[in-house]
């Protein structure tokens, strides 16, 4: 690095009579500041030439400028107006500094909130690109509704086992209600997320030993599913409900509503945040061995992913594409071909409706079908969790190949449906 123009000044330590260094005396940093008034020195060398202290023309406060243990020079306000006070928190600050590269931490402390920031402003960035509702929307929501509040201004190497625990505690005190294991996920999920953001920002080294977020909560109940017979029921029900809607956005929204269900009992994907995004491009032919299967690429909590549909599904499409006047004019087989860009479930005027929950509850309510055996109320997850129950009951599809077609972990599908596996090899265990 340049050093400034003269004159400057090197100041040094004492040594006492048993050989060993220290700061200035007073008496001696005194007349020190004496001999600097009329001399009015650009800058002020410190630890052997590794430290800088000297003041901008128009700036009542002294910067700093140090050298750091891999050679590179960096800079640093004081925050103060007098020089006696400014030397002092300068060597303060490049003490601190070369200890925190030792313990292989950033030279600057960066507090939770500062980390969050950047966090959150990549976060954003992720989901700007999806242009759609992620998972990333709820470690967005955790970071700026409960770990910067709790933590603000402490720093992430100095957080002890206790803290955490402490935090969990306030937090679930906020929640109201001890956490299931799926909300905990959400939260060390997003723990994770911000002290990946700290490494690779180089705040913290990987080394640096941060504890962790409980991910263990209240077992959550079994999803409502349907049986086989009430899914062949509610098929057939259908039929006929989707044409008694009264108003005109009934009648454009209960069909639409019949082939959404159908799509999800068919595929198994996500309702919401994957099915809703589902163009007519993200569908494609795939042949193998002479029979053609229907593959739909989604894009959602998990990532992008292709899945099969049952062949089921192109009846589904063929209906989809009679009502969507902006491409009646290509032909069903063209459509998939050509890669048209609109939006898959939509009315015949190109407009998506917001959400389909409130008809799917009335289309429940309507044809008895609202609640289980056991009292639990029926949503569109329910269909989702009914395609993995039959695939892994009737289908003989293993845990391995669902969890791809579902995206979800071999592990999670296995926990949530460990007993449907052993009725699988029920033949085998008796």
């Amino acid at each position: 690095m340049t050093q400034p123009p003269q004159p400057s000044l090197y100041l040094g330590f004492e040594r006492h009579a048993d050989g060993k260094k220290s700061a200035f005396s007073k008496t001696t940093f005194r007349s020190l500041l004496t001999a600097l008034n009329p001399a009015q020195p650009t800058a002020i060398y410190l630890r052997d030439g590794e430290l800088a202290v000297y003041r901008r023309s128009r700036s009542l406060l002294y910067q700093c400028r140090y050298k750091l243990a891999d050679g590179s020079w960096t800079r640093q306000t004081t925050g103060k107006a007098a020089l006696e006070h400014a030397i002092a928190r300068a060597c303060d600050i490049y003490d601190e500094a070369r200890y925190r590269q030792r313990l292989g931490l950033a030279h600057q402390a960066h507090s939770v909130a500062q980390i969050a920031a950047v966090c959150c402003a990549a976060l954003r960035q992720q989901i700007d690109a999806k242009g759609k509702k992620t998972a990333l929307n709820d470690y967005v929501s955790i970071i700026e509704r409960y770990f910067v509040p709790y933590f603000g201004e402490r720093r992430l190497e100095t957080l002890t086992h206790t803290d955490v625990r402490e935090f969990e505690m306030w937090r679930d005190r906020r929640l109201t209600r001890k956490p299931k294991t799926s909300t905990l996920n959400n939260f060390t999920s997003a723990w994770s997320r911000l002290v990946a953001t700290a490494v690779e920002q180089g705040y913290i080294s990987e080394r640096v030993p941060v504890p962790k977020l409980t991910s263990k909560g209240e077992k959550g109940k079994t999803r409502a599913a349907f049986s086989k017979e009430e899914i062949d029921t509610l098929l057939v029900f259908m039929e006929d409900w989707q044409h008694k809607g009264r108003l005109a956005v009934e009648r454009e929204i209960r069909p639409l509503l019949r082939d959404y269900v159908e799509m999800l009992l068919y595929t198994g994907m996500r309702h919401g945040t994957e099915a809703m995004g589902i163009k007519w491009r993200d569908l494609e032919w795939h042949t193998k061995d002479g029979v053609r299967y229907l593959r739909v690429w989604v894009d959602g909590k998990t990532g992008g992913r292709w899945l099969i549909a049952k062949h089921a599904a192109v009846e589904v499409l063929r209906r989809l594409h009679g009502r969507q006047t902006d491409i009646a004019a290509v032909a069903f087989e063209d459509v998939l071909t050509k890669r048209v860009p609109h939006l898959l479930f939509r009315f015949s005027d190109g407009h998506q409706p917001h959400s389909l929950v409130g008809t799917f509850r009335k289309l429940m309510r309507d044809s008895g079908l609202l609640r289980d055996s056991a009292g639990q109320t029926r949503t569109l997850y329910s269909l989702r969790h009914t395609y993995a129950t039959l695939a892994l009951l009737e289908g003989g599809t293993d845990i391995h190949t669902l969890s791809k077609q579902m995206g979800n972990s071999a592990a999670m599908i296995e926990r949530h449906y460990s007993k449907l596996t052993a009725t699988m090899a029920a033949e085998k265990l008796a």
